[in-house]
């Protein structure tokens, strides 16, 4: 689940933000040849090529049964004549927290990514965990160096293309385009727009829903963007009609994407008429960051974003593009996100391709997430009868497509690295822990909010579990020479929670035990490591209640990785002969370095993978 930090975008300092980036972009390409010539003086000048294919989400057991069937030619090549292994990922499994490790060869006590939302410590309430907007600009949460920061202080360049957790884009030597927790225009990490003519309105998660108004011979509508600013547009017959320019509109399909001017921001959207009849219905994409005119800094250097979209045409920009909500919520239907999400594929595969053409030497990497959305929607399709039963398999075979061409760029200088975060598995179930902690006295609820003057512990996010302890939280109950024997207490006790004779919970995690360093304060105390087909309720992760402990997931959404690590690891393909034992995402920062001639820094957690 992927939840933004709530409506409204703040502008303010975006402007100065943008302008020290380009500064910062033309003094370092103005000191870039003195820097070179220094490393080079000092011996460091040693150049290799290596190549970083990021497939999120892609599961060993899948990947191991369509190898072994010859489904998967090329990743078949490749182990065989390299290496294959599973990849040890992080506790817990989420794509910001493997992904940071992945960067840092840290653990999270040591880059501050814990799970895909905080608490608030004044209001309890969830907030994105890797970026935050403040009055001084946006501030990345993500703490530590990245590998290609380390490689770029010794003069090795780096292309780092959508990897998560890279907004707001920091300068280094290289290029980089951010991926997860860049925001729409909203401030929002994806909210659609669902406009009909029927005049029943309702509810909708993670969008809106919005009139369409009969006017003349056609309708109109009103996209709304940051704050109070808007956008008129007008259907009349199969024409849309919008920022003085006309677009073709055909059922089923997306429209170009299509530049808004606001009063303070510019932004992108593609429109999907969804139905005719018995009324028209339109969905409306998340109005995204235009990369032509970022108002934000989604790219370093600043100017990269807007050389890629004049070289290559327009790109979705939003952290999570592939908008599962609105497949949830039924504002498209599973064919319309299949063309979605093939359409932003093509876009990154255009990006990766267009730097491998240019790489000479330093580093390529690319993070492809289609492989984690499209698992997410589709696994309860997964071998049935339907027209998408086969799905997430033709899905792997183009991934193994997107290998096999890679391999053409590879030489033997080349160290090719083709690995994901986490792997999959079913989400049938929903567990509320909050309602869980109620029941064993642990939260106190008065029938309309928590009781923080009583509550012990309370949950946010999508594996944590916090205590409400003195001097940390705003309202804390829990004395600090408590927490360790209610950590305990509580852990021994949710550790044996069954549905129905269903093991529930695989194990429980104390963060004081498996985590190290100075941001250990921030994480949760205790991390949930749930069954697989079990998850956080929806209600859970946001922090609410429901009425019982577990829940039938009724949604699209039907497959997960926020389980315990040891059901969910990640894939590591390479074209090294290596044998490395029990590989982890932690070890890929400093084998990254050390294949460039560059020593891991002393805080590096990882081993040297060669």
């Amino acid at each position: 689940m992927y939840i933004g930090p709530g409506a409204g975008f703040a502008f303010l300092g975006s402007f100065l933000t943008l302008l020290l980036s380009l500064l910062a972009s033309f003094v370092s390409l103005v000191m870039w040849p003195f820097r070179v010539l220094w490393l080079v003086l000092r011996g460091k000048g040693t150049r290799r090529k290596m190549i970083i294919l990021g497939l999120d989400g892609l599961d060993p057991k899948l990947t191991e049964r369509w190898m072994a069937e010859g489904k998967l030619p090329h990743l078949r090549k490749l182990a065989e004549s390299g290496y294959y292994g599973q990849l040890r990922t992080t506790c817990p499994p989420l794509s910001p927290v493997a992904w940071s490790t992945f960067a840092t060869g840290v653990n999270p006590a040591k880059h501050n990514i814990f799970d895909f939302l905080n608490r608030d410590l004044r209001t309890y309430g969830p907030e994105l965990s890797s970026a935050k907007v403040t009055k001084q600009g946006v501030e990345l949460r993500r703490k530590s160096k990245p590998f290609w920061e380390i490689l770029g202080k010794h003069g090795i360049s780096s292309t780092i293309l959508r990897i998560p957790v890279t907004f707001p884009a920091v300068p280094f030597h290289g290029r980089l385009l951010s991926a997860m927790a860049t925001p729409d225009l909203r401030g929002t990490q994806g909210s659609f727009s669902w406009f009909s003519t029927d005049p029943k309105q309702s509810v909708v998660e993670g969008g809106l829903k919005l009139p369409l108004t009969k006017v003349g011979d056609s309708w109109e509508g009103c996209l709304l963007g940051p704050g109070t600013e808007s956008v008129k547009f007008r259907i009349q017959q199969d024409k849309l009609q919008i920022a003085g320019k006309t677009f073709d509109l055909t059922r089923g399909e997306y429209t170009p994407w299509i530049r808004l001017k606001f009063a303070k921001a510019h932004g992108i959207v593609r429109f999907l008429l969804t139905h005719t009849e018995p009324e028209l219905t339109l969905y409306v994409t998340p109005i995204e960051i235009d990369p032509e005119r970022p108002d934000l800094p989604i790219s370093h250097p600043a100017h990269y974003a807007v050389y890629l979209s004049k070289l290559l045409g327009t790109f979705a920009t939003l952290g999570m593009a592939e908008d599962t909500w609105a497949l949830n919520e039924g504002a498209i239907d599973e064919t319309a996100f299949l063309k979605q999400a093939k359409l932003i594929q093509a876009e990154r595969e255009t990006m990766f391709f267009n730097a491998l053409d240019k790489t000479r030497s330093g580093v390529a990497a690319c993070v492809f997430d289609t492989t984690d959305r499209v698992q997410h929607m589709f696994y309860r399709r997964m071998g049935d009868a339907s027209e998408h039963g086969k799905v997430i398999e033709d899905l792997y075979c183009d991934m193994d497509r997107l290998v096999g061409r890679t391999l053409s760029y590879v030489d033997k200088d080349t160290v090719l690295f083709v690995l994901s975060d986490h792997g999959f598995c079913s989400f049938r179930r929903g567990v509320n822990l909050n309602t869980w902690l109620q029941q064993n006295g642990y939260l106190v609820w008065d029938g309309s909010d928590i009781d923080w003057s009583q509550t012990r512990a309370y949950a946010v996010g999508l594996s944590g579990l916090y205590l409400n302890l003195k001097g940390r939280e705003t309202q804390g109950f829990v004395e600090p020479q408590q927490a360790a024997a209610l950590r305990t207490e509580i852990k021994e006790l949710l550790a044996r929670l069954q549905d129905d004779g269903q093991v529930a919970i695989k194990d429980v995690y104390d963060s004081s035990e498996i985590y190290s360093g100075p941001y250990l304060d921030a994480a949760p105390d205790l991390i949930v490591g749930y069954a697989p087909g079990y998850r956080v309720s929806w209600d859970s992760a946001v922090g609410k209640m429901s009425k019982t402990v577990f829940e039938d997931n009724t949604k699209c959404w039907s497959g997960d990785h926020c389980v315990d690590p040891s059901e969910v690891p990640g894939v590591l393909f390479t074209n090294q002969q290596w044998k490395p034992q029990n590989p982890g995402i932690e070890d890929m920062a400093p084998t990254i370095l050390r294949l460039f001639g560059v020593d891991p820094p002393s805080w590096m957690e990882g081993r040297v993978l060669t």
